[in-house]
This record gives C-alpha cells, structure tokens and sequence, in this order.
C-alpha cells in the first residue's frame, strides 16, 4: 500500500511538503516526493502530517501493572542489591491496559526497564507496544540498568542492609564488573588454549555482562543529581561502557562538561513535583540546555512515574522549556531510537525502517491532538477516519 499526499517529517531529511511511502510486508520500501497518481489500497491523507511512531526511550511500561499493586509490580527485586542477570523480558505482561494507551496516543515503541531499587536492576528491553506475547514484540535487549544515588541508599538503608551510601553502591558496581571482567579473561583463556586453562565455574551474574563489556549494548545509568551523572561517566570511562545517563535531572549545572562528552541523556518525568531531594533543581529547561551543549537529548515518561499518553506532551513541555519543536519531535523519534539503540529499525521514515507511522491533522505535540491512525509494522493499530 501507499500513504500519499502527505507532509512527511522523516526525522532524519528535511520535511517533504507533499510526498508518499509505501509499505510492503510491513516496511518502508519507497518513499519520494510530489503528487503520484492514485492507484487501489493508497490511503490519500489529504496533506496532513506523517510521523514515525513516538517512542519512549524510558519506561517501565508492562513491567509495573495498571492499578493492580504488588501482584503486578515485577519492577524491583530488592532481596539483592546487585541482580544484572535479571530481565525485563521475564516481567512484562503484554495484556497491560498501558499498552493500548501508549498505541492510542502514536506510541510504538519503548525501552522497558527494570527499576532503579539496585546497583544494578538487569536488562532492559526494546519492544513494540503491540502483541500478546513478548517475545514477539521485543526489538532486542538494549542494555544493562544501574542505579546510583537516592534510590539504592533508600531501599537498603530501610532493609538495614548495603548499600546505605553513594560510596557503596558504586563498590558494587566496581566489584561485579571487575569480576564480569575477570570471568571475560577466564572464558578467553580457555577458549584460546583449553588444554591449559580450566572453563570458569558458570556465573549468571557475569554472563549477564558481558554483551556489556564487548560493547553489544549499553549501560543506562539512573542518575538525577550532577556528582551521581559525573560518577556513572567515570565508570563508565574505567570499564569501557558505552553509557547513557536517564533522568539527568540536574544536567543543566554540568551541561557544559556533558556536551565534551557527547554523554546522551534521557530527561524525564518533566511533569510533576519535586517530590524527592534529587529532584530539588528541576526544571523544564533541563533538556533545551543540554542540547545547546551538544548533548543527545531524549525525552521520556518513567511511566508509570507519568503515564505514557503524555510522552507527546513531556516533549511539548522541554519546547516550552526552551527547545524547538523539531528537538522536541526528535526527542522522542529519531533522537530517543538512537540513544536507545534501535534507530536501525524505528525512529525515522527511510526506506528499509519499520512501517511504525502515524498521521495527525494538527500539532502532534499538544495535549488536545490525537492521531488519525497509527500503524505499527504496517498494520493499522489505531484508524479514526474522522480526523
């Protein structure tokens, strides 16, 4: 099929005043620009706006239940401050009500995480926000979640237990990374000359980090205050991890020393109150300073923090915050596929990407625009013929 006579924002090509993309078994394989004369199954969209599909480089979407508390909140097992070997993939309940709110409001896709109660929480995962099984949904694994500052300190403190100061959380990231690394060395030894060196003792925990240590995916550090975000950068520098810092919150006062960097940062929740002493130099203008640092900006819900229908309107608010609206659409397309490792297959209108569309008559940003349709792979997800 065609979608034709459209306003196309590719996200990574200028915008196209009147263009078409066409669709073949669920992804882009043509797109140009111009009137095309019309042909059985094109969709005319009478020049209104196509977009790629919103996504939420930030969520714990699935993984914590719609109003159903602890029997579906799978986000923290806070029995072990340090858990790499955990997997968003194992808590996810598809069957969420969030989903189709996300789908509703052009959201396509997310990065599903473990909380932020541990050191280190586990893996995080990309997915579509369509399906009844994860599996089928899942995009890959996109990296590994810690956590530093307030959260760890809280959680263990209330447990009687460590990790109770900034110092300890980050001696037991030290401690299972240098071990991960260890273990690395180990398997290579024996893989290189089996007849002289011994295969490790099989640890889950190590094993759970070495796509990390080889580069294969990243480390999303939760971090709101500026010496915490300065911390997971150095150890991130002494392990060779290729780092993301989520939150952010206090980005702005070293915004400067990040855009040396190029350290990606994703900001949010920016809807809600200081409710928290790492969240006392909020502002919405966080993200607009970071990105006139130079530094890769996403923007993100945290849902259920903020619930993901208002990712379009967190990113309304860092325009407000100062950001134009075309970093403000980047930040949660093209800008938060990068960040999150996904821009291969979603994030951008190019040929060979994902049919993850959407179509809007008006700004797609404010509060009161709800898509015409949305499609994910291709398939009609959402279709209000209406608008």
């Amino acid at each position: 099929m065609r979608l034709i006579n459209a306003k196309i924002y590719p996200m990574d090509a200028p915008v196209i005043e009147r263009g078409w993309v066409e669709i073949t078994d669920g992804m882009i394989t043509a797109m140009g620009e111009g009137a095309v004369t019309p042909r059985e199954g094109d969709k005319d969209l009478g020049g209104k706006m196509l977009l790629p599909g919103f996504i939420d480089a930030h969520s714990h979407l699935g993984i914590i239940g719609n109003g159903v508390g602890f029997e579906s909140d799978d986000c923290n097992e806070v029995s072990d401050p340090f858990t790499p070997h955990l997997r968003a993939l194992d808590g996810i309940n598809p069957f969420d009500r969030c989903f189709e709110e996300a789908r509703m409001r052009g959201i396509t896709a997310v990065l599903t995480s473990p909380g932020s109660a541990n050191a280190a929480g586990g893996e995080i995962l990309a997915l579509k926000t369509v399906g009844r099984r994860v599996d089928d949904m899942m995009i890959r694994t996109a990296g590994m979640k810690f956590a530093l500052g307030e959260n760890p300190k809280t959680v263990y403190n209330d447990r009687d237990e460590t990790p109770v100061t900034r110092m300890a959380t980050v001696g037991l990231l030290r401690e299972g990374l240098e071990k991960a690394r260890r273990y690395q060395r180990d398997l290579a030894d024996y893989e290189n000359d089996p007849e002289n060196f011994d295969l490790p003792e099989y640890d889950i925990k190590c094993e759970a980090l070495l796509p990390l240590l080889r580069g294969e995916c990243k480390a999303f550090f939760h971090c709101h205050r500026a010496d915490d975000m300065c911390t997971a950068e150095r150890i991130a520098k002494e392990f060779h991890l290729d780092l993301v810092l989520v939150h952010g919150t206090e980005g702005h006062r070293i915004a400067d020393l990040l855009g040396q960097s190029k350290t990606p940062v994703i900001v949010g929740p920016l809807l809600g109150d200081r409710c928290k002493p790492e969240l006392r130099a909020a502002q919405l203008e966080n993200a607009a300073k970071l990105k006139e640092n130079g530094v890769p900006v996403a923007v993100c819900t945290d849902h259920p923090e903020l619930p993901i229908q208002y990712l379009p309107l967190s990113a309304q608010a860092a325009q407000k915050g100062g950001l134009s609206f075309e970093d403000a659409l980047y930040a949660i397309t093209l800008g938060a596929a990068e960040i999150a490792g996904i821009a291969d297959r979603v994030g951008s209108i190019t040929v060979g990407k994902d049919a993850d569309l959407q179509c809007y008559a008006e700004n797609p940003l404010d509060l009161l625009s709800e898509p015409c349709f949305v499609m994910i792979d291709g398939a009609f997800v959402r279709s209000d013929e209406s608008k």
